[in-house]
């Protein structure tokens, strides 16, 4: 029985799109015991995960904390890993190939690595199409790398649907994005939720811990729970069973999008919908050079043919 480590830090969406890649190494590694180094943000998910066996946890102290990446060091020597899959590819995780295991096989992008992924720039190349390639290269039979389903992800909500008044088919709306790139904010939520309310939709928005405020200028229900914001599974439960998703650019528009759900995500400039990989049979996305000119009538009309709403409800948008 061999140990393999797969390495990914983050960040949400890009855990969630990682989803059938370790389902493939669990498939070829199918006798081996598997382990993914994140962080402790996403430990519970990956304990969740059944493709894997257990999780390390990396604190990603400063690499100049020669104490801190002394101790990492030794918890990977101990370990005895024969394989590792670098899922992050980033500069920190290079670093860890040079000081860690150099002699160990490696699949990643760390220059020098056993089954690299070559490119020039490999982050501009389509994030399921850079992970297909990577394991590929690895000799990983791909099946699964570029159809991640999360649905494992999802708990029961019925509970906290019926304790809001959440009683008839909903839609999602997803208004925020990570606070580093508000960009990414298409800012006219608040006028697609009445427009949606008007027409007999019922709206629904589960804000995280940073879109309290924002969550109060939209028209809808707000899903809070018994903690004041829902945690991962209940959204992943949310979503599983909504009607509709129309958020931004961000980790809970990719989950809605891989877990099944029906849906359409907003671009900016910022990057394209192709090359996050967000596109799905039933989730779309509307690309446009600034956030701030795509009228509500344009999303009103997409979610209308995507969602196949009622004629009757259709015929009331003015």
């Amino acid at each position: 029985m061999g140990r393999i480590l797969i390495i990914k830090h983050g960040a949400f969406g890009d855990v969630i799109q990682t989803e059938g890649a370790l389902r493939d190494i669990r498939e070829h590694h199918a006798g081996d015991d598997i382990i993914v180094l994140t962080t402790p943000l996403y430990r519970r998910i990956f304990e969740r995960c059944p493709w894997v066996d257990g999780v390390m946890v990396d604190q990603r102290a400063p690499r100049w904390r020669l104490d801190q990446m002394w101790k990492l060091g030794q918890r990977f020597k101990a370990e005895k890993f024969d394989m590792v899959y670098d899922l992050q590819n980033s500069s920190r995780t290079a670093t860890y190939f040079r000081w860690f295991f150099q002699n160990t096989n490696w699949s990643g992008t760390a220059p020098g690595c056993s089954h690299p992924h070559r490119a020039k720039n490999p982050k501009k190349i389509r994030t399921l199409d850079r992970l297909a390639g990577q394991l590929k290269d690895a000799g990983v039979p791909v099946r699964y790398t570029r159809h991640p389903d999360v649905s494992w992800l999802a708990d029961d909500v019925s509970g906290l649907l019926a304790e809001a008044g959440v009683t008839r088919p909903y839609i999602v709306l997803i208004p925020g994005s990570s606070a580093r790139h508000p960009q990414k904010r298409w800012p006219y939520y608040p006028a697609l939720a009445k427009r949606l309310i008007d027409e007999g939709q019922e709206v629904v928005i589960a804000p995280g811990p940073d879109e309290q405020e924002l969550a109060k200028k939209i028209p809808g229900i707000k899903l809070h729970g018994p903690r004041g914001f829902i945690n991962w599974f209940e959204l992943a439960g949310l979503l599983k069973q909504a009607a509709f998703v129309v958020g931004n650019d961000t980790g809970p528009s990719h989950l809605a999008a891989h877990i099944g759900a029906p849906g359409l995500a907003l671009f900016g400039p910022h990057t394209t919908a192709e090359r996050t990989g967000i596109e799905r049979k039933n989730f779309g996305a509307i690309e446009v050079a600034h956030l701030s000119a795509l009228p509500v009538e344009r999303v009103l009309d997409e979610i209308h043919l995507r969602a196949k709403l009622p004629e009757r409800e259709a015929e009331k948008v003015s």
